[in-house]
């Protein structure tokens, strides 16, 4: 799925109010593990006042060797399915979770560019995760057009909207 129009912070930020109203009024925390947007959800989650009340803790986990280290990746989950899969988000959900006291996480992973894409896993690929403790996990695949910034952009605005939906499930 492609977002076609690249959102602005503004828009990003009204996306944050949002998810904020929903999550105090259920009472829940939150927890973000990201790669390929380099900590972007927890500064703007962090850049409303007020956060505190239920955002938990960020963990930018870029290098293969972070993801294992602190979130618990695979190293088997990593060499048979690559950092950009389903089953990678998968477990960067699983670890955010464990290692925090929030109650929804969501994780991150892709290949923003301009370099790192191949055939199968092209420059705007982005694995991206939600779950609810106790819950199953959502895993999603997106494709994104533009430059690094676009791309990242995107992926942000769907991490976003996806916890809105995570909330309601």
């Amino acid at each position: 799925m492609a977002v076609r129009s690249t959102p602005r912070e503004a828009d990003l930020l009204d996306l944050v109010r949002v998810l904020a109203k929903a999550m105090q009024h259920r009472g829940l925390h939150l927890v973000t593990a990201e790669s390929c947007t380099g900590g972007w959800i927890a500064k703007l989650v962090t850049d409303l006042p007020g956060s505190s009340a239920w955002f938990d803790a960020g963990l930018v986990t870029y290098s293969n060797e972070a993801k294992q280290h602190l979130l618990g990746v695979s190293s088997a989950t990593l060499e048979q399915f690559g950092a950009v899969s389903a089953e990678t988000a998968r477990e960067m959900l699983a670890g955010a979770l464990v290692h925090s006291t929030a109650d929804v996480a969501v994780a991150v992973t892709g290949i923003a560019g301009p370099d790192g894409g191949t055939p199968d896993k092209p420059v705007g690929t982005i694995w991206i995760g939600w779950q609810r403790r106790g819950a199953e996990a959502d895993t999603r695949c997106f494709h994104y057009v533009g430059n690094r910034d676009a791309v990242r952009r995107q992926t942000v605005a769907a991490a976003l909207s996806g916890l809105r939906h995570c909330l309601t499930a």
